[in-house]
């Protein structure tokens, strides 16, 4: 395959589910179906395929704000479309639900979150949109002040220590998230209160404005169906985080100085369509080593970066499972990071349920 095609496939791996979702909720019909099976089959069989996805430097800019437009258009379609389909056919909600839920968690959050880590004004502005649009704000805070200084310590609560199963993580970093960032940005204006508003202020306005619109677009329906939306997407994005660190710790010296984020502090899922369909957020040791760098530079090198069995679709899936994840998981996290290079965390939760095998040659 020649560099221009495959860096046509690359961006096709995100704008496809958007196309097929924009005409299912103005369409409806075997569109919804189509729009699923985009986003769901289609990344997988692209992924085993041979096929490789390659961004380009063309991409930087125009990909992610073709992407920032398909969300704020998917996003009040569907609730448009919902709202008015009430008595409709169950089978197409469902798919339209389901398919716009899975694009807003893996495309709309990776688009934000590489918008965030730009430099320019207009750049983070569109991702903290994203974010708040649902209802999620206060990730841009936490990801950029707590995440990015903390991950791979017990300071981050983004980050899993070895044993704690997703649904307990969840539960946890749906509060944790929100008040180690709050703490850091009271924190960061000490001095400065009266220079800018304060961010989580735009945060909770944003998520209100966002409420108002799904009321305007489809009454207490839409907002339920907002609601519902926003609650997968940050699943999601949170199965993400709890896959990229999974019980990867940076280690505490004997005189209490904590080791530098490097590339081993990170799993990586490499797999080309999946990548491109969250703009290589799976390549994560590389961005976590240089947050500044473009997804179009993001790398993965086998030899010194953790890498996941499968993609990120798919191991989020089967986080979902505590005893499978830990059966698969644990002994790779003790193959990269032995238990007693674990001195900077309390000690890890007692495991959910299930064994742990010895898998790491699966």
């Amino acid at each position: 395959m020649n560099a221009r095609l495959a860096s046509l496939l690359f961006a096709s791996a995100s704008l496809t589910p958007a196309i097929c979702l924009s005409f299912a909720a103005l369409v409806g019909g075997v569109w919804s179906y189509l729009a699923l099976l985009s986003i769901t089959v289609l990344v997988l069989a692209m992924d085993r395929s041979a096929i490789a996805a390659i961004a380009t430097t063309r991409q930087e800019n125009w990909l992610p704000r073709m992407i920032t437009l398909a969300h704020f258009l998917i996003l009040p379609l569907t609730v448009w479309s919902i709202g008015r389909a009430e008595g409709g056919a169950p089978g197409q909600i469902i798919a339209l639900l389901l398919g716009a839920g899975l694009f807003i968690g893996q495309v709309s959050n990776a688009c934000a979150h590489e918008l965030i880590h730009r430099r320019d004004r207009l750049s983070r502005l569109l991702g903290t949109a994203i974010y708040c649009s649902i209802l999620n704000g206060q990730h841009v805070s936490s990801h950029l002040l707590v995440h990015h200084v903390h991950a791979g310590t017990a300071k981050d609560p983004n980050s899993a220590p070895l044993g704690e199963g997703f649904w307990r993580y969840f539960l946890r970093v749906l509060v944790g998230e929100f008040t180690s960032g709050l703490k850091a940005e009271n924190k960061r204006r000490q001095g400065h209160e009266n220079r800018r508003t304060h961010p989580y202020l735009i945060y909770i306005v944003g998520a209100f404005t966002s409420i108002g619109i799904a009321f305007l677009l489809s009454g207490s329906l839409g907002v339920l169906v907002l609601i519902s939306l926003s609650l997968h997407a940050q699943m999601q994005l949170m199965l993400s985080d709890y896959l990229q660190h999974y019980g990867l710790r940076r280690r505490l010296s004997k005189d209490r100085n904590l080791e530098r984020m490097g590339p081993q502090h990170s799993w990586n899922a490499p797999q080309a369509y999946s990548a491109a369909l969250m703009l290589n957020a799976p390549l994560h040791s590389d961005h976590h080593v240089n947050p500044g760098r473009p997804f179009s530079e993001l790398h993965h090198d086998t030899t010194t970066m953790p890498t996941l069995p499968r993609s990120v679709p798919v191991m989020g899936a089967i986080a979902l499972i505590p005893p499978l994840w830990r059966q698969i998981m644990d002994p790779r996290v003790q193959h990269y990071c032995p238990q007693g290079d674990h001195g900077n965390v309390m000690p890890p939760p007692a495991p959910d349920t299930g064994g742990t095998a010895n898998v790491l040659s699966q």
